[in-house]
């Protein structure tokens, strides 16, 4: 086992140094501003998708003082597009914690980086590696792979029992003196070699001693023991127009866009049509007696997250006389593009020429 433990890390690190030809941005950055704010923005994101928003961040906010400055609206409309905004909201309070805790220097060691708001066992390892050379193994999805196959460990990776097992496991292969390009190199052996599906497996350096291949595994490991339950939920947008204002409210319940922007929401369990709308009791205490036009509904609209299906439709309508005191804000057309909206909403309004940009 020894034997094939150092064969595992001395041939990753050889084909790190050799072969490894897997271009990134942000690959040999030494700022560990920069490496946490590549890794935020790429929690849940595809390189292709996030690099604009790293590029801007760092364009807009160079050090962590000068984002723990920045007006929270202006940082969620920077965020505007990229998903999963419990992130933002996270990097806001962990650059003024920096800011203020720690004089704008990062953190320089893994339990001050880990304290910070949004960050876990992985991007802490992650920027005490590649910022400060620190020997803390990193553990995502690719390294689960790797590891997975290669020593055949069938434990599930979303139990307590296999993340012990699997961290435990990749802290004994770091060599301590080459954390950072170790850790590099496993992350990037995973996403172009041992890939997810159809795997290098006949060119693979590791191929030799991975038991996943000798025992045919390859295919099924790594195992998860939870099935994801997506959850479908059915989103009724009312654009509300009165003297060339929209009525908006920024959403501050912890669910899903918190402290985006939207307009009037009525959800329902199933999709509904307005007819059946005019009789919710949501829609009822919303318009009170306020009488309106219908100007516009829209085809419904889909937007995959991770755990959930959002199925939205936009009814636009015209009124004469403002709504009743209903907790939501009366903004003029002009000033749309001072608010952070979620994904599904932009796309409609740019779908109508409303453009936010």
């Amino acid at each position: 086992m020894a034997d094939s433990r150092l064969f595992f890390t001395e041939k990753l690190l050889e084909w790190n140094q050799l072969s490894n030809t897997r271009a990134m941005p942000w690959k040999g950055e030494k700022d560990p501003y920069r490496i946490w704010l590549s890794e935020i923005i790429l929690q849940q994101t595809r390189v292709e998708q996030g690099l604009p928003y790293y590029q801007k961040f760092i364009e807009h906010y160079p050090t962590a003082t000068k984002l723990a400055q920045a007006p929270e609206e202006e940082v969620f409309r920077l965020w505007q597009g990229l998903g999963y905004y419990a992130r933002c909201k996270n990097m806001l309070a962990a650059a003024r914690e920096i800011a203020t805790s720690y004089k704008g220097k990062f953190p320089d060691t893994y339990e001050q980086i880990k304290a910070l708001k949004g960050i876990g066992d992985y991007t802490a390892a992650a920027i005490a590696s590649f910022g400060f050379h620190l020997p803390h193994a990193v553990l995502d999805g690719n390294v689960y792979r790797v590891l997975s196959r290669y020593f055949a460990i069938d434990t599930p990776i979303d139990t307590t029992a296999g993340k012990k097992q699997f961290s435990d496991l990749a802290q004994e292969l770091l060599p301590p003196n080459q954390s950072a390009a170790y850790n590099q190199s496993i992350m990037d052996f995973g996403a172009v070699v041992c890939k997810p599906q159809q795997p290098a497996c006949p060119t693979c350096p590791l191929n030799r001693k991975c038991l996943a291949r000798q025992q045919q595994l390859v295919e099924v490991l790594p195992v998860k023991s939870k099935k994801l339950q997506i959850k479908k939920r059915y989103f009724n947008h009312f654009l509300v127009e009165f003297k060339d204002s929209i009525y908006i409210r920024k959403r501050t319940e912890k669910d899903i866009w918190q402290n985006l922007h939207e307009f009037i929401l009525i959800e329902t369990p199933e999709a509904a049509e307005l007819d059946e709308l005019r009789k919710n009791e949501s829609f009822r205490k919303l318009f009170g007696n306020t009488a309106f036009t219908v100007t516009n509904v829209s085809a419904p609209q889909k937007q995959q997250l991770t755990h959930q299906t959002i199925y939205s439709r936009f009814f636009t309508l015209e009124i004469k006389q403002p709504l009743p005191a209903n907790g939501h804000l009366l903004v003029s057309r002009k000033t749309l593009d001072k608010y952070a909206f979620p994904k599904t909403i932009t796309a409609f309004l740019q779908s109508k020429k409303l453009q936010l940009f």
